[in-house]
């Protein structure tokens, strides 16, 4: 017998909502096994290389100050250096580019490509409410995710309103009042369809091209307003979770990134949504942990001085803790006879391979989970480096998403 989630033990008037168990599926119980999902972490202030990289490759590499953290996963995630986007640079600009590798990022007439978490999306479509999730650390919407025209797709900052969005039910007027403004938008669309046809019959030839163009794209966003609007009559998935509280204060970094780690397993096992991407941003100011007493930031700046040093390390064994939990989390919760884990590819790294250089080579690189062969250290050319996009490939084409390339991918890196 197979169980919905909105059953409940009703007895005297007193309803208990049922926890999660294997029988209540999820919205993908018809296909042969779980969704495949991708998330994607970024320390915008890198990760000191000498306490992350073993000095032997493979998989009896020693254990360093940073991977002696997250140890009881060793198994479970892939090590990589000597990877990064070509034609990177500006300082902390190449934050934009990083999943996306368009080149020369904050320099003139720059134009940001597709980042490989909304190809992803756009290749998987409203399979799920939300077909991507933008999560950032502090209180800006400032994401790494771009649509295809290079546009920036907004970050949620505060969990709990990314809680309320996803699992608990609108009021009969908030749910009359978002299906409105899907109406309104669709009608705009229509509008906007009847004049493009009827410029394409007096266009000439070099214009026809362009409105074509336009077309597609207003028939695909009409198309995702109509999908977007069948998921309002849809009940939300119910959580035992309670909604979590908001962090104000950003120098509590490691509450709020702890804070967004939470809610990953919340949205993969309720299938809310397949791709997750995560900014730990760099203007966090002086974080409140024990023994650190300068901002984030000017400690990544560190000039080799050993005091300076010391403190960044605190600062990023704390994020490295915070990955570890997220890790035993997404591990302890099981589905379909295996883990969270083992179905989403998970990716933790930096935009600089040397923060205190803004050096955006040798980018640190950890790839987690998705039922891959793990256990390992890759060491590629740190002259030369293998392009970071072939790793973006190999995650795409494991998640089912049948790609060739994706921008600046010479090949497919595989494990």
């Amino acid at each position: 017998m197979k169980l919905n989630r909105r059953t409940f033990l009703q007895s005297t008037g007193v309803a208990l909502a049922l926890p999660w168990l294997e029988s209540m599926q999820p919205a993908w119980a018809k296909e042969q096994a779980p969704p495949k999902r991708m998330v994607t972490i970024c320390n915008t202030l890198g990760l000191h290389a000498p306490a992350l990289f073993p000095k032997k490759t493979g998989a009896d590499y020693e254990l360093t100050d940073y991977l002696s953290i997250i140890k009881a996963h060793r198994k479970d995630f892939t090590l990589f250096s000597g990877l990064s986007h070509p034609q990177q640079g500006g300082e902390h600009q190449c934050e934009m580019s990083w999943l996306s590798a368009a080149p020369n990022p904050g320099m003139d007439g720059f134009q940001n490509s597709i980042s490989v978490d909304q190809y992803a999306a756009g290749k998987l479509g409203y399979v799920t409410r939300f077909p991507s999730v933008s999560l950032s650390s502090n209180n800006t919407s400032r994401s790494q995710s771009y649509t295809n025209s290079g546009v920036m797709v907004p970050a949620e900052y505060r969990p709990s309103r990314l809680f309320a969005k996803m699992f608990l039910e609108g009021k009969p007027k908030e749910v009359a009042r978002q299906k409105q403004k899907l109406a309104e938008g669709r009608s705009v669309l229509d509008e906007l369809l009847d004049q493009t046809r009827a410029l394409l019959k007096t266009a000439p030839a070099a214009d026809r091209e362009r409105l074509q163009e336009y077309f597609d794209s207003v028939r695909i966003a009409e198309n995702d307003l109509a999908e977007a609007q069948a998921w309002i009559d849809r009940p939300k998935p119910q959580v035992e979770a309670k909604a979590p509280l908001d962090i104000f204060d950003q120098t509590d970094l490691i509450g709020r990134i702890r804070l967004l780690l939470n809610l990953v397993p919340l949205i993969v096992q309720t299938d809310s949504s397949r791709v997750i991407s995560i900014v730990i941003q760099h203007n966090h100011g002086m974080p409140q942990i024990a023994g650190v007493e300068s901002e984030h930031h000017n400690l990544s700046h560190h000039g080799r001085d050993p005091k300076r040093i010391e403190q960044l390390l605190r600062i990023e064994r704390a994020i490295m803790g915070c990955f570890d939990e997220f890790l035993t989390a997404m591990k302890t919760k099981r589905e379909a006879g295996g883990t969270l884990l083992d179905n989403t590819l998970t990716l933790l790294g930096s935009n600089l391979g040397n923060a205190s250089a803004h050096d955006p080579r040798n980018n640190p690189i950890l790839l987690a989970g998705g039922g891959l062969k793990h256990g390992r250290y890759l060491a590629h050319n740190p002259k030369n480096n293998t392009p970071l996009c072939n790793l973006f490939l190999h995650m795409l084409n494991q998640m089912g998403l049948e790609t060739e390339n994706f921008s600046s991918s010479t090949g497919e890196l595989t494990l």
